[in-house]
């Protein structure tokens, strides 16, 4: 078995701390995806893992040995590139076959690494070829299979996918999730694109100025940020997010903020007193736009992104508490195709209450998950 751990992992230049008691253990042929804004420090933490960057505090193990201070090529971990590597007067099979050479691996074991590789990948026609002579997708998988014939007890990804084009994307996103499916090795893939973090990792680390987030399935951290950090990162489109406080009326809690007044459930509110200053957020497919007056929150039209099967509906909240001069809040609402929807048109929204999410507007942190 190959677990990997990282038990209070740092990272320092002087005073500054670019990784920060980073803590984490993953299991065998897990596939875990580090993700954050630039800067965040996850390639850092992907580097630390490689050997290639110093830790300054704290230890890493792989597969039961303490990796901490041995160089790279002693910890048996293959790494993607962002910028694939590749040699550019070797062909595909030297591109393949160089590192194992370099190790004196026997010629007949490298043959059947690298034809196994190339068929894993589906590049045997590609053998014969030199890096200049292959598309974006087919040097991506070259890199792969460079990293595949080594039979290493991890894999770590950099940023692969970030040079090609959308659609590319997609489908290499996919040939990399089937390959974890298929070796069964574990993975630790950094990007900044949650999309990529929330469709292939079996768990994902949400990273923010070096300090981890939270850690958990896609769906749910989807379904339960633990601050707002995370709210506001994770989801396409984004949770609305607007400021308030609460009160209570006969027994049933109420947020009140400029344009809205909306009930809340107690299970989601049961660490809040009242009168707390609060973020309220509701992701845009947990609200609801009815004609019906007089009931729910009265907001008007403003802009209509048609996204093929969905409809991206945003609006502005009306507000007498809002000054003149402040901007009205905006609030997105996604749904299930609709074309008649115009700009200017006003509608009633109903949130649900029990996707609701209160957030203490000092800490950040999910009032729900205290």
């Amino acid at each position: 078995m190959t677990k990997i751990v990282l038990a209070q992992v740092s990272k320092r230049y002087g005073a500054q701390a670019v990784v920060d008691n980073f803590d984490l253990e993953m299991a065998d042929g897990e596939f875990i995806v580090l993700v954050g804004p630039s800067g965040c420090g996850k390639s850092t933490t992907l580097r630390m893992i490689a050997g290639l960057e110093d830790v300054s505090g704290g230890t890493i193990h792989i597969g039961g040995r303490d990796v901490t201070n041995l160089q790279p090529s002693e910890r048996n971990i293959a790494m993607v590139f962002q910028n694939y590597a590749l040699y550019p007067h070797k062909s595909v099979y030297e591109n393949l076959a160089f590192g194992l050479r370099m190790r004196k691996v026997p010629a007949a074991e490298i043959e059947k690494r690298v034809r196994w590789a190339a068929e894993m990948l589906s590049i045997e026609s590609l053998l014969t070829r030199k890096p200049r002579q292959l598309s974006g997708g087919q040097m991506q998988r070259v890199s792969l299979g460079r990293a595949l014939v080594r039979s290493p007890e991890a894999f770590l990804l950099d940023e692969p996918l970030s040079n090609l084009d959308a659609k590319l994307r997609i489908r290499m996103r996919e040939e990399i999730a089937q390959l974890h499916k298929r070796v069964g090795t574990n993975m630790i893939y950094v990007t900044h694109d949650q999309v990529e973090a929330m469709t292939l990792g079996d768990r994902i680390v949400i990273m923010n100025q070096g300090r981890i987030q939270q850690v958990g399935k896609p769906l749910e951290v989807y379904d339960n940020p633990a601050n707002l950090f995370v709210a506001g990162f994770i989801g396409a489109p984004e949770m609305n997010l607007i400021e308030g406080t609460l009160s209570e009326v006969q027994g049933q809690v109420i947020f009140q903020g400029a344009g809205m007044s909306t009930p809340v459930s107690a299970d989601r509110s049961h660490a809040a007193k009242p009168g707390a200053q609060v973020m309220l957020g509701v992701r845009p497919e947990h609200a609801t736009m009815t004609s019906d007056s007089g009931i729910g929150i009265a907001a008007t039209v403003l802009m209509v992104e048609q996204l093929g099967p969905h409809t991206l509906t945003i609006l502005a909240l009306d507000s007498d508490t809002t000054p003149n001069s402040a901007t009205p809040p905006r609030f997105r609402v996604l749904t299930a195709r609709r074309d008649d929807l115009r700009a200017g048109e006003r509608f009633r929204l109903h949130l649900e209450p029990s996707k609701m999410h209160l957030f203490d507007a000092v800490t950040g942190v999910n009032l729900a998950l205290q």
